[in-house]
């Protein structure tokens, strides 16, 4: 089970990136991502990933990353959560 707080605050981001304030989407974990929503770019993708480095304080590494983790919400929590166990 992932921690609430991760998912919460991964929703929380990617609205903030994607979302439009009179068009929120409404993220589960298993909304689809990277190829589903038009808004989720290239650009929203490093966007997501600088906002998300920053709320928890962890830094990616340019060969761990690849379109699997931005498959859906739960793929994108679950690469988050095991990056924070490190």
């Amino acid at each position: 089970m992932h921690e609430i707080n991760v998912l919460n605050e991964v929703i929380q981001t990617l609205n903030e990136v994607i979302g439009h304030a009179e068009n929120r989407q409404i993220f589960t974990l298993e909304t689809r991502l990277l190829g589903s929503i038009p808004e989720f770019d290239s650009m929203a993708v490093v966007t997501v990933l600088s906002e998300l480095e920053a709320r928890f304080g962890l830094i990616f590494d340019d060969d761990e990353l690849d379109g699997s983790i931005f498959q859906n919400v739960e793929s994108l929590v679950t690469f988050i959560s095991a990056k924070r166990a490190l």
